[in-house]
């Protein structure tokens, strides 16, 4: 049989129990933290999205204008494109991509777009690629347009083309975003973007040159899938 002063102490207790508040704040927090985890997790993804979404655009914008620019400056004739300049464009998006790695993540297609000789047919004169992706522009290859059938190269509506004795650099690049913390939050999902420059200054048009003919650069040819 339990003792009467035992049942008391219990009762009192209890009672003195019932009007404690000292732990209500740490049960609420306690109660609310996986809502909050979730919140700023999910946060957190779709802010990381977002900021992948702006680099791989702004990579793709830095690399059309260098290869806007690229060439062998010179006062007697048109500049030259060395297909060393163009793996130069290339290696620096990748490098401007930091630990994206999107040559090791995605494509980056380069493609110079022009007119056909007397004509007024737009066409991919060179097309030079490089990444892991298996891609190919959304555009046609190179020599796309050549016969006609080709309008311009970008998306309907944006669509840019290039005058005659002129040439654009055109930029696409694929890239497959991989989410922070699984797919709880984003889904892995596939970021393309593109990006266009006219070529500033006079350049030859005729071909891409080696600088060594005895010892020629690597062709970024768009058949391979290496990052390297």
């Amino acid at each position: 049989m339990i003792p009467r002063t035992l049942l008391r102490n219990a009762r009192r207790r209890l009672g003195i129990l019932g009007y404690a508040q000292s732990g209500v704040a740490a049960v609420e927090f306690a109660l609310s933290l996986p809502l909050l985890l979730i919140a700023g997790l999910y946060g957190v993804e779709t802010a990381n999205l977002a900021v992948t979404h702006m680099r791989i655009s702004q990579i793709a914008m830095q690399i059309a204008d260098d290869a806007s620019r690229i060439g062998d400056q010179s006062a007697l004739q048109n500049k030259k494109v060395y297909e060393s300049d163009i793996n130069d464009l290339l290696l620096g998006g990748q490098l401007q991509g930091g630990g994206l790695n999107v040559l090791g993540n995605g494509r980056v297609i380069i493609s110079s777009l022009e007119v056909v000789p007397s004509t007024t047919n737009q066409y991919i004169h060179w097309q030079r690629c490089k990444g892991v992706l298996n891609v190919s522009s959304a555009y046609g290859s190179q020599g796309t347009g050549t016969a006609g059938g080709l309008n311009g190269m970008g998306p309907a509506g944006n669509i840019v083309t290039a005058n005659t004795g002129d040439a654009v650099m055109f930029v696409e690049i694929t890239y497959n975003y991989q989410p922070i913390v699984g797919t709880m939050f984003a889904t892995s999902r596939t970021i393309s973007t593109t990006a266009s420059f006219n070529v500033r200054d006079s350049r030859d048009l005729s071909q891409i040159y080696q600088l060594d003919a005895s010892n020629p650069s690597p062709v970024a040819s768009c058949s391979t899938y290496t990052a390297s």
